[in-house]
């Protein structure tokens, strides 16, 4: 068993060469949002800056896209016709993920399902995005309940699942929100080997498990119960993917950064942290 710490940061954060050019680091692609949600990809992206990736895509829908654009010349945009994700916006998913892959030189990732809703056409498009592509992937929020019916789509995959407990009831059937951590433990342990992926179970204590290994992260602070602080996780874990790392080392460094920028932000704040609070302290835990 392994207890997260900061020491998991060196591997992620070697000194940078003077000859990096951009891409070098990642382009990670954000799939998300609705037409009442815009918040949701908008704090993965900012996250995902912070965490150090080179740049980073946001896809969708038109409302949505126009307000996160607005927001800081940092993030790029792309509006889908529409309010939800919808069947004829797949080819436009897909080409934009192999464009992503040859500008970035293959070191993209895509974080894909914070408010993007769960009607049935928007569940089945996120199905076929991910049976068709070949890139790394965080599967939040909305996206698991989409696996969640038809989990054959992640097998074998280099993907990362980040479900609270409720989420992993909807993936695995399994309630287990009244164990103790040892049980939880091993629960997410035989369904992250059954299911062939990685799991980040979010708790009081980060269980993550390739179904092979499993690694605790205790960082984070009670007050990061505030919306957005899970879109911040899923932000920071499709930055380190998009550099190269695998799922397990990355869910691994992304609790760690999560939980400790949280911790940072909520010492100062209390119940008025924000998640926005949250990601203007990632870059003190990456320099700790």
């Amino acid at each position: 068993m392994i207890e997260v710490n900061k020491s998991i940061l060196k591997n992620i954060y070697p000194k940078k060469p003077i000859d990096s050019r951009k891409y070098d680091y990642g382009l990670l692609l954000v799939i998300g949002g609705s037409q009442f949600y815009s918040g949701s990809p908008a704090f993965a992206s900012v996250a995902a800056f912070r965490t150090g990736v080179d740049m980073v895509r946001i896809i969708a829908p038109k409302r949505a896209a126009d307000i996160i654009a607005s927001l800081s010349p940092n993030l790029a945009a792309f509006p889908l016709e529409g309010n939800w994700l919808e069947k004829n916006h797949l080819a436009v998913l897909i080409s934009m993920t192999e464009g992503a892959k040859d500008v970035s030189r293959g070191k993209t990732a895509v974080v894909i399902g914070g408010g993007m809703g769960r009607t049935k056409e928007t569940q089945e498009t996120i199905l076929d995005y991910l049976s068709q592509i070949s890139i790394p992937a965080v599967i939040d929020a909305d996206a698991i309940h989409a696996i969640a019916k038809k989990p054959e789509v992640i097998s074998g995959k280099n993907f990362l699942i980040t479900p609270n407990v409720y989420e992993f009831f909807v993936l695995t059937g399994k309630e287990v929100s009244k164990l103790t951590e040892e049980e939880k433990i091993k629960t997410v342990e035989k369904e992250a080997a059954r299911l062939g992926t990685t799991i980040l179970l979010k708790g009081v204590v980060d269980i993550i498990s390739n179904g092979k290994e499993t690694a605790l992260d205790k960082t984070g602070s009670p007050y990061m119960s505030k919306g957005g602080c899970g879109d911040t996780l899923a932000g920071i874990c499709g930055a380190l993917m998009a550099r190269g790392f695998s799922a397990f080392e990355t869910a691994q460094a992304a609790a760690f950064i999560n939980g400790k920028a949280g911790e940072i932000a909520s010492h100062k704040l209390k119940e008025g942290m924000l998640a926005t609070d949250l990601i203007k302290a990632i870059p003190e835990v990456l320099h700790m």
